[in-house]
């Protein structure tokens, strides 16, 4: 538990409807660096996370997938459909700093917290919405997530070659990205904040995120009508080994295949494949010749005799084996807490250092409604109010 007394989001206050991943990684990351996070919760279930991949409501709290993501939170149960729990929010929205949604396009207006509304309430509101596919054009209105956005951004069709199967890439590489956008978004606009004293909307979507990762690949089609594909790359590749696998990128270098020949111990096939041209023509057996001596010896063998030449390379990790590793550690990537439930519990941690604060973990994931009365008890709602929630 960290014990810092300052961090750079302190005075921040975020109103947070976010839920699953995108968004909660994102207002997560602002509640690592000091924010107070409360997020708003519905009372039957609260945030989908809560229950994911087979948890319960008994088991949510502890459920390692919303611990993930909830830290440095407090959470603020109510049910919306009822006006009275409506003007709470609303109270609390005109003394904070940002609101943040990751619904479908239309929906926080639809439930009384569009950005036209709440500007009205608070002119310094910054209005954060993260979505599938924007707030307008043919798809705005789709369920947008993260495998979905995979295939409709064009990454989930790019592969090394025709030949291997596409795939869902099996981490939530969408939703970590744009949450990060959002992030970013808000800090800027945080700015923005400070100099002009007017707030704004800001929007990310799943959508844009993944085609902005494809910056050179898209510029360079937009220019020349083809692709970049650095998995393409005849002298890069994964490579099996007697114990596990290595991968090997052969760039970089005056003539890497020579190279990689001489650690190999096989004849010099940059004399036959003497260009970029002619090495992407003799890919597949270039790749093969890799294979056949690859096999024959361990991954530490390879990684020691590549490293020695200064060709890049690494071995092929399972998790497990990178939670465990030391350069996890010498980065304390690895955070631990004590879990109301579970008692002392690890999770990751933020991944941006500071070198003047600390980025820990200041709350637990709160339990659903934890912080009711705390909260309304801060903004002097009544006994009523209370009542309601």
């Amino acid at each position: 538990m960290s014990n810092s007394n300052t961090l750079p989001l302190d005075g921040i206050r975020v109103i947070d409807f976010t839920q699953v991943m995108m968004g909660p990684s994102a207002t997560q990351m602002l509640g690592d660096f000091g924010a107070d996070v409360i997020k708003i919760e519905n009372p039957r279930g609260g945030d989908l996370s809560r229950t994911a991949f087979g948890g319960t409501d008994e088991t949510a709290l502890n459920n390692p997938v919303f611990c993930s993501l909830n830290r440095n939170k407090r959470s603020l149960a109510l049910d919306l459909r009822q006006e009275s729990n409506k003007d709470i929010v609303y109270e609390l929205i005109r003394e904070s700093d940002v609101v943040v949604s990751n619904f479908r396009a239309g929906v926080m207006d639809r439930i009384g917290f569009g950005y036209e509304k709440l500007r009205e309430l608070n002119p310094k509101i910054i209005w954060a919405s993260g979505s599938g596919y924007g707030p307008k054009g043919p798809y705005a209105h789709k369920g947008g997530q993260d495998v979905l956005a995979q295939a409709m951004s064009g990454v989930m069709m790019r592969r090394a070659d025709a030949s291997v199967p596409m795939s869902i890439y099996p981490t939530a590489l969408c939703d970590y990205t744009a949450g990060m956008h959002l992030v970013q978004a808000i800090l800027a606009a945080l700015i923005g904040v400070a100099r002009t004293g007017k707030g704004q909307c800001v929007e990310v979507s799943l959508y844009d995120s993944m085609i902005a990762m494809q910056m050179q690949e898209a510029t360079c089609h937009l220019h020349n009508g083809k692709e970049i594909n650095w998995a393409e790359m005849p002298l890069t590749g994964v490579f099996p080994t007697t114990d596990s696998a290595l991968v090997l990128v052969g760039a970089f270098k005056a003539n890497p295949l020579q190279d990689i020949c001489n650690v190999l111990q096989i004849e010099d096939l940059s004399v036959e494949y003497p260009d970029l041209d002619a090495q992407r023509a003799g890919k597949a057996y270039l790749q093969q010749r890799f294979a056949d001596e690859f096999a024959k010896h361990s991954t530490a063998h390879w990684i020691e005799r590549l490293e020695g030449v200064d060709l890049l390379c690494a071995p092929v990790k399972e998790l497990a084996d990178v939670l465990t590793d030391p350069q996890t550690d010498a980065n304390e990537m690895i955070v631990e807490f004590e879990h109301p439930l579970n008692g002392n519990m690890q999770v990751i941690a933020c991944p941006i250092h500071f070198s003047e604060y600390d980025c820990g973990v200041h709350r637990p994931p709160p339990r659903l409604g934890e912080h009711n009365d705390e909260i309304l008890n801060e903004f002097g709602l009544t006994a009523a109010d209370r009542a309601s929630a």
